[in-house]
């Protein structure tokens, strides 16, 4: 599973309990998210902007470090490595990338650009999915 910076920070600054379930999922080991270094480059960004000061009572480094202890960390993907899927915003690309070339089964998002490329996705085996959808999934009998 990828997970964008939007719904990292929805778990790690404004504590939606709508995404409390998929993370803890991932922390008792039950899924494994999938990231590299430009994904954390993009979130370290993002809190630098300020985003989340009202809503977080940790500074960025001790929300990075909160980030550093789930996924498990892979070499990042060639940029335009998922052929045909054009992000329309170039630092979401990544996410798009890594989830075809690491062959991730959801990549779960609330970005409207990269969920526009959800169809095209699935002929990649990709599922494009805000956290909401990935919960449901997780949790419908097999």
């Amino acid at each position: 599973m990828i997970v964008d910076t939007n719904v990292a920070l929805d778990w790690l600054v404004f504590r939606n309990p709508a995404v409390a379930p998929l993370f803890d999922r991932i922390s008792s080991g039950g899924l494994r998210w999938l990231a590299c270094d430009r994904m954390r480059e993009e979130l370290a960004h993002v809190l630098s902007r300020g985003v989340g000061d009202r809503h977080a009572a940790e500074d960025s480094a001790v929300l990075l470090a909160a980030w550093d202890r789930l996924p498990t960390l892979r070499p990042a993907p060639a940029a335009g490595a998922s052929q045909r899927l054009h992000c329309s915003d170039a630092d979401d690309q990544v996410f798009i990338d890594a989830a075809v070339v690491w062959q991730a089964r959801w990549l779960v998002t609330r970005d409207r650009a990269l969920l526009k490329l959800a169809r095209r996705a699935r002929r990649f085996g990709v599922e494009v999915l805000p956290p909401e959808r990935c919960i449901e999934a997780l949790q419908a009998p097999a």
